[in-house]
């Protein structure tokens, strides 16, 4: 299976220290929530995970500025505690320069479900997409993404099998959601689209 394009570039601020993830052949992950101010003003907060002997010689107190290269990754929760589908950032690179907050993503993928074209109670056009991105050895990363206005229309026309080729960003929406009676604000993680291209061959 041949690895399709997965590539992120954040610039942002440390927003918490970093947390145990997970160990992986012996190697200890570690979680850093990072935060990347939009032109807007508003900010989003993504999960960068990186191994250990990465951060060496970097100083990870909050507000502490990290440039992060690397790709995103996805899995599957199934420990039945929040949300199913977990979206993080995997560290190729990480540094501390400082300049302003950047979030650039180049991906490359399928898509394995139908498009949902539909209108916001504001009357704007967006799609959601869920697609998939082939790594190396058999495995995937499932990635949701939206677009906006004639992109959300473009967008919407494909079908399931589709292959599409994008640049973007990765952003998080803090949303509500009743459990057992009780409201829970939640994050969700996805893709928004900022603009369709022309793929070029995949990298590792």
């Amino acid at each position: 299976m041949q690895a399709n394009r997965n590539k992120i570039f954040l610039r942002g601020q440390v927003s918490a220290p970093p947390i145990s993830s997970h160990i992986n052949h012996g190697v200890e992950y570690l979680m850093i929530p990072l935060a990347v101010r939009r032109l807007s003003g508003a900010e989003d907060t993504l999960h960068v995970v990186a191994a250990q002997e990465q951060l060496a010689n970097l100083v990870l107190e909050p507000g502490a500025p990290l440039t992060v290269r690397g790709e995103v990754r996805t899995f599957n929760n199934r420990s039945g505690v929040g949300r199913r589908l977990v979206v993080s950032v995997f560290a190729r690179e990480l540094s501390q320069e400082d300049g302003e907050d950047e979030n650039r993503l180049e991906l490359s993928g399928t898509l394995c479900k139908p498009p949902a074209l539909r209108a916001t109670p504001l009357g704007r056009t967006i799609c959601d997409m869920i697609l998939a991105i082939n790594r190396r050895y058999g495995r995937a990363d499932y990635l949701p993404c939206i677009a906006w206005g004639s992109l959300a229309y473009r967008c919407g026309s494909m079908e399931v099998g589709d292959h599409l080729a994008l640049e973007g960003r990765l952003q998080s929406r803090i949303y509500t959601k009743e459990v057992d009676g009780q409201l829970q604000e939640r994050t969700a993680f996805e893709v928004s689209i900022m603009s369709l291209t022309q793929d070029e061959e995949p990298q590792n």
